[in-house]
């Protein structure tokens, strides 16, 4: 797995200074949601809808049943087009979509449910373990491998990736950090700050020794 950038950078939240500080949180309200979108800060209004992927969606129309309850048809062949649906489209999973000028046309469309999950690189120091996060429902990211940071938040914004993080010691000042998906599969992730490209991985479950089985031996195989 290799990072996409021009510089050696250190990934995403690995230790303190990977973090890019959007903005200081100041009096904003901690927590932020999981997916309604309906955030206590003013300064950015998500425009997002969300739902799940309904069984009539097609190559260049997606059909979404909202947490409103509503049965909205959009159309994504601009999205498609321009590589902006994230995740795949499958009936039953949780879809965020942008809606451009024209409400019923989509311009950007990113599957929840392909986005949770542990995503590891390995450590940029030394190699020699790995490290990422795990986004999990209800707005909740946990680090990996990460003492020097602590997780708070995530959410998406407008098409955007918004982690919420603290450092070990930096006297309860929470950063916020907005990365653009670049791309998003069963198996990779990739996202991008203002500056620089981190490319993850899905890590994999290891597998127990005990899945191995050894046949039993018989009087025949000790036979000269």
């Amino acid at each position: 797995m290799m990072m996409l950038t021009k510089r050696n950078l250190i990934p995403f939240a690995v230790v303190a200074m990977a973090i890019v500080t959007i903005c200081s949180c100041g009096g904003k309200e901690k927590r932020v949601p999981f997916d309604s979108g309906d955030s206590t800060s003013n300064v950015l209004q998500d425009k997002t809808v969300y739902g799940v992927c309904g069984d009539g969606t097609a190559m260049h129309t997606l059909q979404i049943i909202t947490d409103l309850g509503d049965t909205v048809t959009f159309d994504i062949a601009a999205a498609v087009d321009n590589n902006k649906v994230f995740g795949g489209l499958q009936a039953g999973d949780r879809i965020a979509v942008v809606p451009g000028t024209d409400k019923n046309t989509a311009v950007c469309v990113i599957n929840q449910t392909s986005l949770l999950g542990n995503w590891v690189m390995p450590n940029p120091l030394d190699g020699s373990a790995e490290v990422g996060f795990s986004i999990k429902e209800g707005g909740v990211v946990e680090g990996i491998e990460q003492s020097s940071i602590i997780y708070k938040t995530w959410r998406l914004l407008n098409g955007q990736l918004e982690v919420v993080s603290e450092r070990e010691s930096g006297g309860g000042i929470e950063d916020i950090a907005l990365y653009n998906i670049i791309k998003l599969t069963a198996d990779s992730l990739i996202i991008k700050d203002a500056e620089d490209i981190f490319e993850y991985g899905r890590q994999q479950t290891k597998k127990e020794h005990s899945d191995i089985k050894l046949e039993e031996a018989s009087s025949e195989d000790f036979k000269i």
